[in-house]
C-alpha cells in the first residue's frame, strides 16, 4: 500500500506561481510512476503531468506544457509540481498518482488515470483573474 499526501495548494491570482508537493508513504517511490491529475468544477478528472520512475522522462498536457514542471525526490519520497504562470482555467482540485508499472511501457501510460492505483485526496488550488 503507498499512501500520498498532496500540499502547497492555495489561492493565488493570474500570472502567479505555486508549487504543489506529494510525499509518499508505505513504500518507496523510486519503482513508481508518479503523476499529478486535476478536476475543475463539474468537469471530468484529467491529465495533468507524470513522470517516469527515474525521473528521466517528463509528460505533460497540452494545456500546461511550457508552464509547469514536475520533478520527483525517490530520496525523499516526494514530487513536486512546479505551476508557473497560472490561469484561471487552472483552478481545480489537484491530485497526486502513483503506481508501479510493468516494465516496459509506452507513453500513453502516463496520462491515463486508470493505470494508477494510489491516489492523494487532493488539494484545492484557486487563480483569481
Amino acid at each position: 500500500q503507498v499512501q500520498l499526501v498532496e500540499s502547497g495548494g492555495g489561492l493565488v491570482q493570474a500570472g502567479g506561481s505555486l508549487r504543489l508537493s506529494c510525499a509518499a508513504s508505505g513504500r518507496t517511490i523510486s519503482g513508481y510512476v508518479m503523476g499529478w491529475f486535476r478536476q475543475a468544477p463539474g468537469k471530468e478528472r484529467e491529465f495533468v503531468a507524470a513522470v517516469s520512475r527515474s525521473g528521466g522522462s517528463t509528460y505533460y498536457a497540452d494545456s500546461v506544457k511550457g508552464r509547469f514542471t514536475i520533478s520527483r525526490d525517490n530520496a525523499k519520497n516526494t514530487v513536486f509540481l512546479q505551476m508557473n504562470s497560472l490561469k484561471p482555467e487552472d483552478t481545480a482540485v489537484y491530485y497526486c498518482a502513483t503506481n508501479r508499472p510493468p516494465t516496459y511501457v509506452s507513453d500513453s501510460y502516463y496520462s491515463d488515470a486508470n493505470k494508477y492505483d494510489y491516489w492523494g485526496q487532493g488539494t484545492q488550488v484557486t487563480v483569481s483573474s
